[in-house]
């Protein structure tokens, strides 16, 4: 463990508005699961099934945003501005084009899209009430995504809290107006939580926006920058950034190829699942993805400034740390997940409740090996240029093992549904086998930057 101490306060000051951010985005989908759970399981599973559209772009718009940090963060390290700036130009558009493409497709075929996650009508009517409202949203929510990308470059993640606190606040009150009806507004259920959610998305935006244009001094960003071009960059951003987006788009379809998997073993079982994914949420793609994050921003600086030995004792400091903090987690979740349930779920039927319990006790466990492998493969691994190596092993383990074994287990062995979930969560816990070997030797720091 290194003793500078300007290490651990640049990775708080970092991690932890990205995690408040986090949390606070998450919250949106979270609030609108909460809200609408207190109309029953059909009008929860719908909202979640819609939601997982929105979860498939996140993981787009993260892969965006995270294939920019890479590139982006080694030139500021070098301190080279403008070729950042082209950098994050390029990242901007590429969001714009897929939050349009994604709007459009769901906007004319949400039914087909609802199905391809489960064949059960009910949930599927209540899930179009809902998502034929919240893909107005997908535009701007990509570009915001990528704009609070380019902030963290520069170490600025205090305006991803601010702009994600708001939405929030607007979310939660809209959805009391709009979902139950108050301040004479007709009460709109699933529709209501739906408008709420694009309403706050739009001010997040416009929150972010203002503040890149008026108020940011370290990039200075302003829209003739978005005139910049360079043939090269391009180039060195889809050989770098490929990988990186291709691996997240991986994620979010194996993520929605898990959820098709659980809403076809019945009600109970999706909206168990819901809660767990609620959890994950919380625990792993907001707390956990905000260490990696912010270690990937360090280690890619670091990496672009050419001190290599630096960077060495940075990684082996940081595994430590995310290790230590998947064990916290762990014990956290398991020792709550009956009070978590009875809080926060109380409306659920009793064999969604039973199925809850099970998950929660398996993710308890999976969730120690996502805060290692993930942060370091997606954090370290990543960042310092191995970005093929991260892609290779994400498609392995989810397509050659993770589907299949759960597949096998729900449909051809009709193992119990918490079976198939742990087929599911399985290669959290393998991949931390991989994650070792390849931190340790030390073949993954790679210089991305040109020599201008």
């Amino acid at each position: 463990m290194i003793k500078d101490k300007s290490f651990y306060t640049s990775l708080v000051y970092i991690a932890l508005p990205l995690a408040m951010q986090n949390l606070i985005t998450y919250g949106i989908g979270l609030a609108d699961n909460f809200m609408v759970g207190s109309l029953g399981d059909l009008a929860l599973s719908g909202v979640f099934l819609s939601n997982q559209v929105q979860a498939l772009l996140h993981m787009l718009s993260i892969g965006i945003g995270a294939a920019m940090v890479i590139l982006a963060a080694q030139y500021i390290g070098k301190q080279d501005v403008k070729n950042a700036k082209i950098v994050i130009n390029i990242s901007l558009k590429l969001a714009l084009s897929v939050g349009t493409v994604c709007t459009v497709l769901v906007f004319f075929l949400p039914d087909q899209i609802l199905r391809l996650f489960t064949n059960d009508q009910a949930v599927i009517d209540e899930g179009l009430k809902y998502i034929g409202f919240v893909c107005f949203s997908y535009i701007f929510f990509c570009c915001n995504t990528v704009l609070l990308a380019a902030m963290r470059c520069t170490q600025n993640t205090r305006i991803g809290f601010l702009s994600s606190l708001i939405g929030f606040c607007v979310n939660i009150f809209l959805n009391w107006v709009l979902i139950f009806g108050h301040l004479g507004m007709p009460a709109l259920g699933v529709s209501g939580a739906a408008i709420a959610t694009l309403i706050a998305r739009f001010c997040e935006f416009a929150v972010t926006l203002s503040y890149v244009r008026f108020f940011d001094k370290s990039l200075s960003f302003r829209f003739r920058d978005l005139l910049l071009r360079d043939r090269e960059l391009v180039k060195d951003f889809f050989k770098y950034g490929f990988p990186v987006i291709l691996g997240d788009i991986t994620w979010g379809i194996a993520g929605n190829t898990q959820i098709a998997i659980l809403g076809r073993l019945g009600p109970e079982v999706l909206a168990a699942n819901t809660i767990a994914a609620n959890l994950h949420m919380l625990f792993g793609s907001i707390l956990v993805y905000a260490i990696a994050n912010a270690s990937g921003v360090i280690i890619g600086r670091t990496v672009g400034s050419g001190d290599l030995e630096k960077v060495k004792a940075y990684a082996k400091t940081l595994q430590g740390i995310f290790l230590a903090f998947g064990l916290i987690t762990g014990v956290i979740i398991f020792l709550t997940k009956n009070a978590i349930l009875d809080i926060g779920f109380p409306m659920i039927s009793p064999a969604a409740h039973d199925y809850s319990i099970q998950f929660l006790t398996v993710f308890s466990i999976t969730i120690i090996g996502t805060s290692y492998q993930m942060s370091v493969l997606t954090g370290i691994v990543r960042a310092g240029g191995a970005t093929s190596f991260v892609l290779i092993n994400d498609l392995i383990h989810v397509w050659l093992l993770v589907i299949p074994s759960a597949l096998l287990s729900a449909f051809v062995f009709h193992f119990p549904p918490v079976v198939v979930f742990a087929c599911l969560k399985c290669d959290q816990v393998i991949k931390c086998i991989v994650a070792v070997i390849k931190l340790n030797r030390w073949d993954w720091m790679k210089k991305l930057t040109r020599e201008r």
